[in-house]
Formats: structure tokens, C-alpha cells, sequence
């Protein structure tokens, strides 16, 4: 894979262009890019190299984009694309603009009680969601919870993620970070929605404290504490914290799944409760009461359970000293006749206190006895009428589609839980029918403002548009997400990609071209272009002498360029040559002169004596038709130098006949020779 050095900056698989480095974790690398096809920031993650080859982090990575992907809802990180690139497996997903839940503990410490349930409950809110689609995360920690500037949590890295049940271990290995394990993904164990919960649990807690319920040496020995050992209550660490919120940590993180909360709706119920100061559901008081008798601790839980289950002991005020009786002081001072006169006082209160009371248990017998209409809100709808039931009301259950409450929870009430009402009474209870599933309506090409009627009309409130660069027109909707017919529970956010019309250019410059080439040209870069003649341009005829816009103005595709074009400088006016042949060269070159022309002079030798100093010839000739100005040439005679005399002739040189070599002996026949032949006489 390409190093994250030379991948800044670079266009990654055509559209991606990386900007910087995010982070890493265990398995891959996390960049922050532009998707230049959609015009928007993503997170481009990408699993690293070392991993690359191995079969079962491949997998492991593409498991994560398919959990993810197939899960929309606002507290869980968007998947926008998946692929591969020379070996390189990467993810394209949501940018969260903030900080990790790890971070803000990290920098901030211990989080307030409310401050900490707002967080727990956004995530309950993501992991009902991907349980209610058959996914376990299986790895929820503060690392994978991201917090946006605006406070909104967004729950990501969806790495381990399974649909369904499953064993934690892969090739041998317990998967999942130590500190949040869950005991049965400790032991490898089969998994469920409650090992989530218990992970939020220990999440929660931390948020409390500070600190996590278990440290150790090594991975080992803190999964060994979540299997064996118990957690202190988070008040016997901070002691602000509320005694409802003890009971409902400690639930959470019980050991055995089954006493824990069993879906993200109870724990997210009680966790409402708890913040409100009311009671926690009966269950958590009885999942919490052997944990704390366990840790022998006199917590604020221990508190809450005795609030829960009875009337609390009030504690013995201070001891005030006796008030002295000033009716004792008067009998030593006054007659005893005193006591009769009190004593008939005494009687006629008596008698007025009493005539007081049997009117109060006249009218009380009187009035029809109330009862105070339970809370049964968060719990399912069987247990819900039976708690009315036994307080003598008359129960009316209708069913409202919930896309937040599991199916069966009491969502309302009416009235309200602790208003007084008289026996059989009827009480309304609203009961969650689950997911109100519904179609998403096709708004594709069509304006945005209409777009967004016919979502709102079809129960879609929470619509995010993302602008786009198309050949629509702006304004225009060219994508949703999800498309159209994909059937969602209603209220699912909506993305609408709109467009803002072509991408924008920078005009060249068109001047100097021919008129051909500078269409052609910009119809490559996605422009129209319009000729314009101009008549009076004095550049050469067929070329651009200016355009509109100006170039380096900034315009967008499918746009027009007006494209001036001249016609060319006017044309000189067309005369006769005049003939001059005959003229001498001064009246020639006057009469050329007169008529506009230019005149150009050459010589020719003659013999004739007649025609020297005349014109013997002309170019162009006479009566000929051309443009005014245009060079003639004429042809002089002159005087034709005398010829040089003929030279004498030089008689051609005589070669020197060849050498005759002598032969190697003389015949016997012949004489030397040195002596001259017999018959002819010596040499004089």
C-alpha cells in the first residue's frame, strides 16, 4: 500500500483526494479527503498493508462496512462507500467533526450524572437500533463513541460486528478491548445484546468516576476480573453520585446476562428514571441487592433499594432540652380551684376535637376512596395492566408505532403516574406496535423545496441536503438516500444530494485562434460557444479578436462564450496597370507613381541603340487588373558591354610516349645495345 506520506494530496481510487492523517487504530489508518465526484468531506479508512494478505482481516474489515452500511440512524456513523485499490482495502464514511468519549474522560475526568446519561442514552439509542436489525457491535468502548462539536454522539467502528448470536473468538483469539469485555466474551462465550449492555454499563461507570470498575497487568488478568470479581458501586468512589444511578450501573454490568437489562429499551428506561430521581424498575432492585450485599459496602444504593421497597428510617434529631410547664409553676401560686376551672376547659376542647374528628371519618366514609395511578410506563404492556389491574382501574391499551421502543413497552399513560383516581377508573396506556414502517416517496429530479414537502407530507422530518456539482439544473435533487421505495421506519433522516449546478471553470483565452479551434476547445472543457463577426477588426480574417467573458473570469459548464471573429481588414481597391512600354524610365516611373503603384526597376543589356534608356518590359503588363499599390516591375534597356576578344588557341599538350623497360637479355639475334645496328650508320 502507498505510504500516508506520499497519500497526502493524492487522488485516491478517482475520486478521493486525501487532505491528512486522522488517526490509526489496530488494523487501519484514518484519513480525512474530498470526494470530488460529490463535492463533500469523508473519512477514507484504510485497512493497512500488513493486514492486506491476511484472509480473515480482510474479511473482518469488510464486515465493518456491511454492518455499518446496512444501519441509518443519527447516532451511528454513515457508510458511504467500500472498495479496493491495488490491494488496498479501504471505507468511506461520515466525518464527526469533535472529539472521542475517551478524550473528553481523558481531559475532563468524572462527567456529570446528567451529562453522562445524555451521552448513555444516545448510544442505547444506536445500539437499539443495529440490535433491532440483527447487528452486535461487540466492541463498544469510548474509543469507538465520537462526539460532534454540537454534542450530537456518533457510534462507530463496527469491526467485529456481527449479525446475530455468535462465539467471540476468532482463530483462537478473544476479540474485543479488555476493559469493556463483557464475562462471556472473556470466557468465549456465546454473545448476545446483553454483552452490548454490559459494555455500556462499564462505559457508564467510567463516565461517573473517572476510572474504569477493573485494571490489571495485562489484557488476561482484567478479563479474569470481569468474569470473578465484583465492582464497588460508583458512589463508594464518588460519592455525589445518585443512588439510582448505582443500581442502575450495577445491573448492567452483572455477571450473568440473564440479570442484566435484556434490551437497550429497559436499561434506556431506567436510566430516565434514575436521572429524574424516581425509583428504578423492581428487577434492578433485586438484580443490584445481592451485588451489594456481596460488596458489604453501606452505599447510596443500599439507600435507594430501602426507598424502593418500603419507607425510609428516618434518622433520630437532636435532643432539646424539656420545655418547662407553666401550668406546674401556677398550681404552686394558685388556688386549688384552678384545676377545675382547667379541667372543664379540657372537657370542651375534648368535646370540639371530637366533633371534629367524627365529621372528618363521617365525610371520609363518605367520599369514594382513590388510588394513585402507577408509573408503568417503559414497562411491557402484560406487566403494565397487571399493576393497574390490582389497583382496581380499568385498563385501555392502543398501539402507536415507535421507531425508539422495542415492540410491547408502554410508551404513555393517561393520566399520568402518581395522579389520584377513583377505583375502577379507566387508565390509557400507549403501547409501542414497533418500527411504523413506510416507503420512502421518489422526489429524484424534482425541485428541492418540493422535495422536501413531499417527504415532511410522508412523516420524513429530518432531511440533510448535501450540494452537489451536476449538469442538472441548481436546485434540482439528482440523488436520495435511501432511494426511492426502500421501505424505512418512518422518521429515518433523509439525504438529498441537490444540485448547485456544473462545477465551475476558468475561461482561457480564446484570442488569436482560429475560429474552429477555439470552438473546438471549448466545447472539451463543457462550454457552448456562439460566433459573433466583426467587420471592422483589423486582425486576419477567420480568427478571434475577442471574446465574452474575459479570459480568467470563473464560469460554470454548459455555459456560453460569445466568440468574436473578424472578417479581416477591407479590401484595396482594383485598377489597370498602365502600359509604359516604350516610355523612358523616368515618364514610366511617373506614371506608375500617379496611378498608386509601387515601382521596382531592373535592367536588360541591349544592342539596339534604338530602344537603350526605354522600357522593354513590364510586370504585371499593361491593362491588367490588381489591387492598388501593387509593386510593378520594369525592365530597362541598356547599352550591352563591347565582347571580350577571343582568346588564342592553345595547342593541347603532348604526352611523353611510355617508357620502354628493357628486356632481361637480349636476343641472341639482335646486337647489344650499346652498339648500333650493322646496316645503318653511326649517329653524327
Amino acid at each position: 500500500m502507498t505510504s500516508s506520506n506520499t497519500l497526502i494530496d493524492a487522488l485516491f481510487d478517482g475520486r478521493y483526494r486525501i487532505r491528512r492523517r486522522l488517526g490509526s487504530g489496530g488494523m487501519a489508518d484514518v484519513y480525512l479527503a474530498e470526494d470530488e465526484d460529490l463535492g463533500r468531506r469523508v473519512a477514507i479508512k484504510i485497512l493497512n498493508s500488513r493486514y492486506s494478505s491476511d484472509a480473515s482481516f480482510v474479511a473482518r474489515f469488510q464486515r465493518e462496512a456491511e454492518s455499518a452500511a446496512s444501519l441509518s440512524h443519527p447516532n451511528i456513523v454513515s457508510i458511504y462507500d467500500r472498495g479496493e485499490v491495488d490491494g488496498s482495502y479501504y471505507i468511506a464514511m461520515e466525518v464527526v467533526e469533535g472529539r472521542s468519549l475517551k478524550e473528553v474522560i481523558l481531559t475532563q475526568g468524572r462527567l456529570p450524572g446528567k451529562q453522562a446519561a445524555k451521552y448513555a442514552h444516545q448510544t442505547l439509542s444506536a445500539l437499539r437500533f443495529a440490535h433491532r436489525n440483527g447487528i452486535i457491535h461487540r466492541d463498544i468502548k469510548p474509543h469507538n463513541i465520537l462526539i460532534s462539536h454540537d454534542d450530537i454522539l456518533k457510534v462507530t467502528d463496527f469491526g467485529i460486528a456481527q449479525a446475530g448470536t455468535s462465539q467471540m473468538t476468532e482463530d483462537g483469539a478473544v476479540m474485543g478491548t479488555a476493559q469493556y469485555l463483557s464475562p462471556e466474551q472473556a470466557r468465549g462465550g456465546q454473545v448476545t445484546a446483553a454483552s452490548d449492555l454490559y459494555s455500556v454499563g462499564i462505559v457508564l461507570y467510567e463516565m461517573l468516576t473517572g476510572k474504569v470498575p477493573f485494571t490489571g497487568d495485562s489484557a488476561v488478568e482484567i478479563a479474569m476480573k470481569h468474569v470473578n470479581e465484583l465492582p464497588e458501586p460508583p458512589s463508594s468512589r464518588v460519592p455525589r453520585v445518585a443512588p439510582e444511578l448505582d443500581q442502575v450501573v450495577l445491573r448492567a454490568v452483572a455477571k450473568n446476562p440473564v440479570e442484566r437489562y435484556q434490551s437497550a429499551e429497559d436499561f434506556d428506561a431506567d436510566l430516565t428514571r434514575a436521572v429524574q430521581g424516581m425509583p428504578v424498575a423492581p428487577e434492578t432492585v433485586e438484580a443490584t441487592t445481592a451485588v451489594l450485599a456481596s460488596v458489604g459496602a453501606d452505599t447510596g444504593a443500599t439507600r435507594a433499594q430501602t426507598s424502593a421497597t418500603g419507607p425510609p428510617h428516618r434518622r433520630p434529631g437532636p435532643v432539646r432540652p424539656p420545655i418547662p410547664d407553666p401550668y406546674r409553676e401556677a398550681k404552686r401560686r394558685r388556688p386549688r380551684i384552678l384545676p377545675w376551672i382547667l379541667l372543664a376547659i379540657l372537657l370542651g376542647i375534648a368535646a370540639a376535637a371530637a366533633y371534629y374528628v367524627f365529621t372528618q371519618v363521617k365525610d371520609e366514609v363518605d367520599r369514594p376512596t382513590t388510588v394513585a395511578v402507577a408509573l408503568v410506563e417503559g414497562l411491557n404492556e402484560e406487566r403494565a395492566t397487571e399493576l393497574l389491574e390490582a389497583d382496581g382501574l380499568t385498563v385501555l391499551a392502543r398501539e402507536k408505532p415507535n421507531n425508539e421502543i422495542e415492540i410491547g413497552i408502554v410508551t404513555n399513560q393517561q393520566p399520568g403516574a402518581g395522579k389520584r383516581v377513583e377505583p375502577g377508573s379507566e387508565v390509557t396506556i400507549t403501547v409501542s406496535s414497533g418500527l411504523d414502517i413506510v416507503a420512502v416517496p421518489s422526489v429524484t429530479l424534482t425541485d428541492i423545496n418540493d422535495a422536501i414537502i413531499v417527504l415532511e407530507d410522508a412523516g420524513f422530518v429530518d432531511i440533510n441536503r448535501a450540494p452537489v456539482f451536476s449538469r442538472r439544473a441548481p436546485g434540482m435533487v439528482i440523488r436520495q438516500i435511501p432511494e426511492a421505495g426502500e421501505e424505512v421506519a418512518r422518521g429515518t433522516p433523509i439525504e438529498l444530494r441537490v444540485s448547485q449546478g456544473r462545477r465551475p471553470v476558468e475561461l482561457p483565452s480564446f484570442v488569436g485562434l482560429s475560429a474552429e479551434d477555439a470552438v473546438r476547445t471549448a466545447e472539451e472543457i463543457g462550454l457552448d460557444a456562439t460566433i459573433e463577426i466583426d467587420p471592422d477588426s483589423e486582425e486576419p480574417a477567420g480568427t478571434v479578436a475577442a471574446q465574452r467573458p474575459d479570459a480568467g473570469s470563473q464560469i460554470n459548464r454548459g455555459d456560453t462564450v460569445t466568440l468574436v471573429v473578424s472578417e479581416g481588414p477591407p479590401a484595396p481597391d482594383v485598377v489597370s496597370v498602365p502600359h509604359v512600354i516604350g516610355l523612358s524610365q523616368g515618364d514610366a516611373e511617373a506614371t506608375l507613381f500617379a496611378d498608386g503603384f509601387h515601382v521596382d526597376v531592373a535592367f536588360s543589356n541591349e544592342t539596339d541603340p534604338s530602344v537603350i534608356g526605354l522600357v522593354v518590359g513590364q510586370n504585371p503588363a499593361g491593362d491588367v487588373r490588381v489591387e492598388e499599390g501593387t509593386l510593378v516591375t520594369i525592365t530597362v534597356a541598356v547599352q550591352a558591354p563591347d565582347p571580350p576578344p577571343a582568346p588564342e588557341p592553345v595547342p593541347p599538350p603532348v604526352e611523353p610516349p611510355p617508357p620502354v623497360e628493357p628486356p632481361d637479355e637480349p636476343p641472341p639475334d639482335e646486337p647489344p645495345p650499346d652498339e648500333p645496328p650493322p646496316d645503318e650508320p653511326p649517329p653524327a
